[in-house]
């Protein structure tokens, strides 16, 4: 999660930029605030494992991000933390069961569905990587790369969910912010959880 706030500040502009472009411009300063609030967090109290920094993470983001980021964010963490409650070690299993829940939920909240132009379209091939891996390492590199195609796929979709899905046809051409972001916390969780 530290890895990935950093990620967020890192790449906050990008993403304004791409949501500028067919959105309302926020989300790259949404998530850059809302994962440092995060850390705060995380900060103020020891975490009992790693189902407890995703839910603390989860709730810091759905009440200090704004639009559908908040939300949508908070519950892909929330599931995902409710997965892993309890668990000291996390293996291929484990982690792919608790990705799993997280898409679940995200396709729950926000009705979106593949080629809706949404975090969905980097989320779901990451989860399909993760379900056809040998083991954990390649699982979370193969997720990452999976996503990152997804997010790229998304630029010559028409939005179907969201506020660009307001826009039309002007919504084509354009990469979506969320499935960026969330290509980033795949790479992120690649970085620093693959041995």
């Amino acid at each position: 999660m530290t890895r990935f706030a950093a990620s967020m500040a890192e790449h906050r502009e990008e993403l304004v930029q791409l949501d500028t472009a067919i959105g309302d411009g926020d989300h790259g300063t949404n998530m850059d605030r809302g994962m440092r609030k995060a850390l705060e967090k995380l900060g103020a109290a020891e975490q009992a494992d790693a189902g407890a920094v995703l839910k603390t993470v989860a709730m810091a983001l759905i009440s200090s991000v704004g639009g559908a980021a908040g939300p949508l964010y908070g519950t892909l963490l929330l599931q995902m933390g409710t997965a892993l409650e309890g668990k000291d070690d996390v293996d291929l299993e484990t982690y792919t069961a608790a990705w799993r829940k997280g898409v679940e939920g995200v396709q729950a909240r926000g009705k979106a569905e593949p080629r809706d132009k949404t975090m969905v379209d980097a989320l779901l091939p990451a989860l399909q990587a993760l379900e056809r891996a040998p083991d954990l390492d390649s699982g979370l590199q193969d997720a990452a790369s999976a996503a990152e195609r997804g997010m790229l796929d998304t630029i010559p979709l028409i939005a179907r969910k969201g506020r660009a899905s307001y826009l039309g046809e002007r919504s084509k051409d354009h990469q979506d912010p969320g499935a960026t972001s969330t290509y980033y916390l795949c790479q992120t969780a690649a970085e620093t959880l693959a041995s």
